[in-house]
Formats: structure tokens, sequence, C-alpha cells
């Protein structure tokens, strides 16, 4: 038996397909939305719309962003001679978050995986590569501690160590199989400042 019409079902069906939002979850944000003034529900469907439309990756870190480079990229205040490994734009977002990281990321969009079907060509290793000239000094891998993580990262340090790059993993006081993006910031730092060269 339906209880609700069927645009707010609808309403209901879609959020509760986005990551992390059961269909209780759902219901209260449908509930929250249909009953906000129309300006706020159309401020909410504007931003969507523009975002989604708007979205790219960043030409130089393959971050997600409105521009042709991230505002990190385009900053001539970061060092732009050390670049960290990311697997996605959370992760990014959850170093930014701890004030301390000074550097470029880079985000690969993924980590080497043959369980799913990913692998070193499916990921932006290559555009890490590319990146990696004269001027780069470090290359800092921060990739979740589990097994995809941990191949993503040795394959990673064997293309890159021979170009003459100091390679180095954050330090593991991040657990075992634990999200970058769930991390505190306070552990996130501790982790960078405890990194070791591969």
């Amino acid at each position: 038996m339906d209880y609700f019409s069927s645009d707010i079902g609808n309403l209901i069906g879609e959020l509760a397909k986005l990551p992390g939002i059961g269909l209780k979850s759902a219901q209260r944000l449908a509930f929250y939305l249909v009953q906000q003034p129309q300006e706020r529900a159309l401020g909410l469907a504007d931003a969507l719309i523009k975002a989604r439309q708007t979205a790219r990756t960043c030409e130089c870190c393959c971050t997600l962003t409105d521009q042709p480079l991230c505002p990190i990229c385009a900053s001539p205040a970061r060092n732009h001679r050390v670049i960290m490994v990311v697997e996605n734009t959370r992760d990014l977002a959850a170093y930014e978050k701890t004030g301390k990281y000074e550097g470029v990321y880079h985000v690969l969009q993924g980590i080497i995986s043959p369980m799913l079907g990913i692998g070193p060509g499916d990921i932006k290793l290559k555009e890490l590569v590319a990146r990696v000239t004269d001027a780069v000094e470090e290359i800092i891998i921060a990739l979740n501690t589990s097994a995809e993580g941990d191949a993503t990262s040795v394959y990673i340090s064997k293309l890159v160590k021979p170009l003459g790059v100091k390679v180095s993993r954050i330090a593991s006081g991040i657990p075992v199989g634990g999200d970058l993006e769930y991390i505190d910031e306070l552990t996130l730092h501790r982790a960078l400042e405890g990194r070791m060269q591969m």
C-alpha cells in the first residue's frame, strides 16, 4: 500500500539512492524539503543542476572542480614540488581539513582492484607520471590501508621511483581498512608527518 503521493514517493526513492541514505533518512529529507519555502527548494535544485553541468576534472590533479584548474593547483602559495596521491576528492578534502599540508594533490579516481576489474589503465596513473618533472621532489602516497590500497601504492612507487623522485607513504596511524574521509584531522596530520620513504 502506498502511503505517499507518487511525487513524494518518487522524491523519497531518488534520495534513497544516494550513498549512506537509507529509506528512513530519505523520508526525513523529503518531508523536510517539501515543507521548505519554494525559493529554498528551487535554490537547492538550481545548485544541484548547475554543479552537475559545470563539474569537470582539474586539468592538473584530476579532482572535481568547475574551472580548468582547481583552486589548489592554481594557487602559487602551494608547494608544487610535493604531490600527495589520493584515491578520490573526498580524501583530498579530508587532508585539506587538517590545514597542515601545503603541497598539491593528484586524485587517482580509484585504486587498482582486480576483483572489480579495475586495472592500472583505469585510474589516473599516466596523468601522475606526466606530472613528474625535475621540479617535483616528492610523491606522498596517501591511500587507504587495504589490500587494493597497498597494491596501488607499490605500483605507483615502481612507476615513479625510476624518475628520480622521492616516494613516501603516510604513516600507519590510520586503521587498516579505514577510509580517509572518516579519519579525524589530528590522525591524518600525524600520519602525514610520520610518512616513510618507499
